[in-house]
């Protein structure tokens, strides 16, 4: 317990996208947000009110060891890791290091300090090439590059630590995050952006000149890469439900997070132009290796054992919250 006797949880990667938005709800969920982030990617004015921000790498045991002993929280959320696909073709090592050896050292510093409850943000990447559509926690886990090979390593690994050092945890398997808080405070800014949505309206803004089509001849409806885009806020609920789950004494297991629906690049690009009335517009460059034609969730599993339901599951309104934010961040930087 921690200041005014508030659980508290440490938030590995709470000054970043997704982490940012877990702060805020965390911290209107009556729990104290402590934020881990060495601020490669993070941005400290995305840390609420309310949160605590420590600056320092979750890898470093002595760091670690002191903020677990001192804030003895309920949880760890690990939303720290490098998470770019193309680059880590190029750069496995960083990728290996970052996501799973320091994540190692982060486990046995909570296995020392009597932590032991763990909900990791793992990706849709752990599956690969899908033989099966939609993707069940079931399906073959076969990825095809070093992030997905590094977040799947954590993975096994938390199995591991599950039975013999009693660690519990949920992976929550992410398909597109996508989004920003419905009040335009917080959003995506990740520099260099690779996401489509905010890419997409970045062409909007001004801030490009136009939007890329990696392959217009993949097979389904139009051609285009068909992906299952998710509301940051209802990632951020399932984390939320997760934590009462370990809570309540929740064994070590998995979930997918998705809406369980596909939008094509062609329908999201259709979608953006009608919330932002700009004709956005497109190029069609090669596809890309590695992108498989369609990734679509199967999230049976996280909505009846977590009782989690996405709010925002409409692409209109995922892309018209961004949009806000867009709006906002293209002002800042003018």
């Amino acid at each position: 317990m921690t200041q005014n006797a508030l659980p508290s949880v440490i938030v590995a990667g709470g000054a970043g996208y997704i982490g940012s938005h877990m702060v805020r709800m965390l911290a209107e969920s009556g729990y104290h947000p402590v934020v881990v982030d060495n601020m490669a990617t993070g941005h400290a004015d995305a840390v609420v009110s309310g949160a605590t921000l420590e600056a320092g790498d979750i890898g470093d045991p002595t760091f670690m060891r002191g903020l677990l002993q001192r804030y003895q929280p309920q949880c760890v959320m690990h939303f720290a890791a490098a998470s770019l696909v193309g680059e880590s073709m190029t750069a496995p090592a960083k990728y290996w290091r970052n996501n799973l050896v320091q994540t190692l050292n982060l486990l046995d510093t909570m296995v020392a300090c009597d932590v032991k409850q763990f909900i990791f943000s793992s990706t849709a990447a752990v599956y690969g090439n899908p033989v099966e559509v939609p993707i069940t926690e079931r399906h073959p886990q076969q990825p095809i590059n070093p992030y997905g090979n590094s977040k799947l390593g954590v993975e096994r690994a938390l199995a591991d630590y599950s039975q013999a050092y009693g660690v519990r945890s949920i992976t929550l398997r992410y398909f597109n995050a996508a989004g920003a808080h419905p009040d335009g405070t917080l959003g995506e800014r990740h520099e260099p952006e690779t996401h489509l949505i905010p890419l997409v309206l970045q062409v909007a803004s001004g801030r490009r000149e136009f939007i890329s089509r990696f392959g217009s001849n993949f097979p389904t409806p139009d051609g285009s890469c068909v992906r299952d885009y998710i509301h940051v806020q209802d990632l951020c609920t399932a984390h939320l439900l997760a934590l009462k789950k370990l809570g309540d004494g929740a064994p070590t297991t998995v979930y997918n997070l998705g809406n369980g629906a596909g939008h094509s690049v062609n329908e999201v690009i259709e979608a953006a132009r009608k919330v932002t009335g700009h004709p956005i517009p497109l190029r069609d460059d090669p596809p890309r290796a590695g992108d498989p034609p369609v990734l679509v969730a199967d999230a049976q599993r996280a909505r009846a054992e977590l009782n989690w339901v996405p709010q925002y599951p409409d692409i209109e309104t995922i892309i018209a919250h961004a949009w806000q934010w867009e709006q906002k961040h293209a002002a800042m930087k003018r």
